[in-house]
């Protein structure tokens, strides 16, 4: 390529990403708000029908589950079903929330039910059921942890990619680095800060293979199409992954599709299993955790595939050694 098309090339490539950055990061922010949200109703049917009617006003808004009481609402909330429920009661609504979930959602819920039954002159109590860490009420830390981990996993399979490592060789270093990421970030974000407070080792499994899962897919794509795989990846994590993965808000306050694209990518899908494991006992974890175990298995896979690929397309050392004398001669 002359110096002329480079030239071409990277002033056309480098306004091209921002104007990408600009839209993964900044469209979705903009567009924060409730879609489809999932939110409990309880009490008798004549009570909340009244409540039912009013949250079905904001149209594609809420989700409505309904339930018989208080405790198969808290039951639901504990589960991750919904993310709050109004109960409906003689005394006046009760809302339930859990912060720990998204404290932006919670703090909409509380809004939202409030302005509602500011209409009826009465009071909203609200209930807490999973609350956010004290140490990290607005679930700032746990946002601030997507890119490290995102960026951890991009190093560790360049790295693997360009030092030359192949086959099983590439899989053990692949494998330890991100154990060790998940034991380090443990340390950092549960026994440091405290920001997570379920069972350390889950979380530490948790953090590990989220890298596992992003360190994977970049030396995997490298091994069958080369050092490009590396920018391939990058980009479709950094670019699509973290502004795609609801961390800030939740999945189902961005807009669509994007919401369901980030749950399908390891920051999304890594950030919901964390959430599950340390402030819900693993409640909802099943969906986020198969998806980094695909982005993890496939990715590994990958690393061996294009390491048999490269050796059938390599002779060998004495082989071709001992072909040069006979082409002399």
């Amino acid at each position: 390529m002359s110096a002329t098309r480079r030239l071409i090339a990277v002033v056309l490539l480098v306004p091209t990403l921002a104007a990408v950055a600009l839209w993964a990061f900044a469209w979705p922010a903009a567009r924060t708000a409730p879609r489809d949200l999932p939110l409990g109703v309880a009490g008798p049917a004549a009570a909340t029908a009244q409540m039912e009617k009013q949250l079905s006003a904001h149209e594609g808004a809420f989700e409505i589950h309904r339930y018989r009481d208080e405790a198969a609402a808290r039951d639901a909330v504990e589960d991750r079903t919904v993310y709050g429920a109004v109960v409906v009661t003689a005394q006046g609504p009760t809302l339930l929330t859990a912060s720990a979930a998204s404290p932006v959602v919670a703090q909409l819920l509380q809004q939202a039910v409030a302005r509602q039954a500011a209409t009826e002159g009465t009071q909203v109590t609200t209930v807490d059921v999973v609350p956010a860490p004290s140490t990290d009420p607005r679930g700032a830390a746990l946002n601030a942890s997507v890119l490290p981990l995102a960026l951890a996993g991009i190093v560790a399979g360049a790295v693997v990619t360009f030092l030359g490592l192949r086959g099983f060789r590439a899989v053990l270093a692949l494998v330890g680095v991100a154990a060790l990421v998940g034991l380090v970030a443990a340390g950092l974000a549960d026994s440091w800060l405290g920001v997570l407070t379920g069972d350390w080792w889950a979380e530490a499994s948790v953090l590990g293979l989220s890298t596992l899962a992003v360190a994977a897919a970049v030396a995997g794509c490298a091994a069958l199409i080369g050092p490009a795989g590396v920018g391939v990846v990058s980009f479709l994590v950094m670019f699509l992954g973290n502004p795609f993965s609801g961390a800030a808000s939740a999945p189902r306050m961005l807009p669509e599709p994007v919401g369901t694209i980030g749950q399908w990518l390891p920051p999304g899908a890594g950030t919901t299993l964390l959430r599950s494991v340390s402030f819900f006992d693993g409640a909802a974890a099943t969906a986020p955790a198969l998806t980094l175990v695909w982005w993890a298995v496939f990715g590994l896979g990958a690393v061996l595939l294009g390491a048999q690929l490269k050796a059938r397309t390599t002779p060998a050392g004495p082989a071709a050694e001992q072909r040069e004398p006979a082409l002399v001669a």
